[in-house]
C-alpha cells in the first residue's frame, strides 16, 4: 500500500488505515495478568515494558531506506498498535477490570491523544466514573475514518523519515515511545475509576442523540 504521496496523505491512504483499526478491533486481546493488590505500580511496570517494545519495534521497521520504507509504515502502525492492545488489557487486568473491556474502551485508549474529537462520543468521564457508550458498526466506521484522517497526517512525516534511515529510526522509535506513555496514561485514568455502560441509542448517527444519552447516564448515576 502507498501510504502516503508527495502532497501528502491520499484518501487511499485514509481508507486504508481506517479498515486496519476496524479489522484490529475485531478481537480484543485477552490478558492473563491477575489483578493486582497495587495496581498503580503494576500497571506503571506493564507500560514501562510496553514503551520498550514500541521502541524497538517501531525503530526496526524504520530501518529500511527509500522505497522499501514507505511500505512499512501501515505494518509499524499495526505493530505498535499490538504492542498497545496487549499493555490495554493488562493494565485493564491488573485493576480487576479485564472482564468488561470492550472495543469502545479500547478505541479510546488507543486513540484519544490522537483524536480526542473522533472519541468523545463513545466514553466520557463525570465526576468519578466514566461512562462508555455501546457504539454501533456505523458509529465505529465514522470515528475509524476521523482518526484515520489524523494518523494519515502522521503516516506523512514517518514515511519521510525513511529517506534518513538511522536517524529516523531513532526518530520515530521515540515518538511510538511517547505514544504509547499517552496510551498507557489514558488507560490507568480510565481503569482506575468506576466505568458505566451505556447502550447505544436508536439513532446513532445523530451526535445530540448520543450526548443526551450519556448526559442521561451521568445524571442517573447522580454526578
Amino acid at each position: 500500500m502507498n501510504i502516503v504521496s508527495s502532497g501528502g496523505a491520499t484518501q487511499g491512504d485514509t481508507r486504508g488505515i481506517s479498515r486496519a483499526i476496524l479489522n484490529f478491533l475485531s478481537e480484543i486481546p485477552r490478558s492473563a495478568e491477575p489483578p493486582s493488590v497495587s495496581p498503580r505500580v503494576r500497571a506503571e511496570a506493564i507500560a514501562s515494558s510496553a514503551r520498550r517494545r514500541a521502541f524497538v519495534a517501531s525503530a526496526s521497521l524504520s530501518l529500511p531506506p527509500g522505497p522499501l520504507g514507505w511500505v512499512t509504515v501501515l505494518p509499524e502502525l499495526v505493530a505498535i498498535w499490538k504492542i498497545q492492545a496487549k499493555m490495554v488489557a493488562d493494565i485493564a487486568a491488573a485493576y480487576g477490570q479485564s472482564s468488561t473491556l470492550t472495543r469502545e474502551q479500547m478505541l479510546y485508549c488507543l486513540f484519544k491523544h490522537t483524536a480526542a474529537q473522533a472519541v468523545r462520543d463513545i466514553v466520557v468521564r463525570a465526576g468519578e466514573r466514566f461512562i462508555v457508550r455501546r457504539a454501533t458498526g456505523n458509529v465505529l466506521r465514522g470515528i475509524a475514518d476521523r482518526v484515520g484522517i489524523k494518523l494519515s497526517q502522521r503516516a506523512l512525516g514517518a514515511g519521510l523519515s525513511r529517506l534518513l534511515p538511522l536517524v529516523g529510526a531513532a526518530g520515530v522509535g521515540t515518538y511510538a515511545w511517547f505514544d504509547t506513555r499517552q496510551v498507557a496514561r489514558t488507560a490507568i485514568a480510565m481503569f482506575s475509576h468506576a466505568i458505566d455502560f451505556v447502550e447505544a441509542p436508536a439513532q446513532s448517527t445523530q451526535v445530540p442523540a448520543r450526548r443526551a444519552r450519556l448526559d442521561q447516564a451521568a445524571r442517573e448515576a447522580g454526578l
